[in-house]
C-alpha cells in the first residue's frame, strides 16, 4: 500500500473518487446535490498552471483504494497557512483496514512539510464513526455549526 500525489494522469481516478464521495455523503445526509466536476475540470484545477487544490491517493498494486483532497488557505492575521481537507475517502470495501488513517497522517506530513499551523474539515452530523476516528486521531471539534462538527488537527 502506498499514498502518492495525484497527477494530471489521475484526473479520471479522482473523478470517480468524487463520484464515490458524493454517493457516501449522500447517505450520511451531508450532500444533496448533484456533481458538475469532469476530467477536464479537474485536470485545469488541480494539475493547470494555479493549481487550486491537490490530491493524494492510497494504492495497493494497481487498485486506488482512497483519496484525500486538500487546498491551503492563509492567514493574514497568524502570517501562516493552513490545510483544508475537503475530500476523505476510503472505498466501502476497503475501510475499517487503516487505510483513513495512512491517508490522514499523510495529509499530516504535507501539512507539517509546508509549516501549516493545522488542518481543518468537516463531517455530516450523521457519521458518527467517522467523529470517533477523528478524535482518536488527536483532532479536535473546534466548533459547531448547529450538529455539524468542524475538526481541527494541530501540525507540529
Amino acid at each position: 500500500m502506498i499514498v502518492r500525489k495525484a497527477t494530471q494522469q489521475d484526473a479520471g481516478k479522482l473523478l470517480t473518487l468524487i463520484e464515490l464521495k458524493a454517493e457516501f455523503d449522500r447517505s450520511m445526509k451531508g450532500f444533496d446535490g448533484e456533481i458538475s466536476t469532469s476530467v477536464e475540470k479537474i485536470e485545469r484545477t488541480l494539475f493547470g498552471e494555479y493549481p487550486f487544490a491537490h490530491a493524494l491517493l492510497l494504492e495497493q498494486g494497481d487498485d486506488v483504494l482512497g483519496m484525500a483532497l486538500f487546498h491551503y488557505r492563509y492567514s493574514s492575521f497568524r502570517g501562516e497557512p493552513s490545510l483544508w481537507l475537503d475530500d476523505l475517502l476510503v472505498v466501502s470495501n476497503e475501510r475499517s483496514k487503516g487505510y483513513g488513517r495512512e491517508l490522514m497522517l499523510a495529509v499530516k506530513a504535507v501539512a507539517e512539510e509546508s509549516q501549516a499551523s493545522h488542518i481543518a474539515w468537516t463531517a455530516s452530523p450523521h457519521n458518527i464513526r467517522a467523529h470517533q476516528f477523528y478524535q482518536k486521531l488527536g483532532a479536535d471539534v473546534e466548533r459547531m455549526d448547529g450538529q455539524r462538527p468542524y475538526f481541527r488537527w494541530d501540525c507540529v
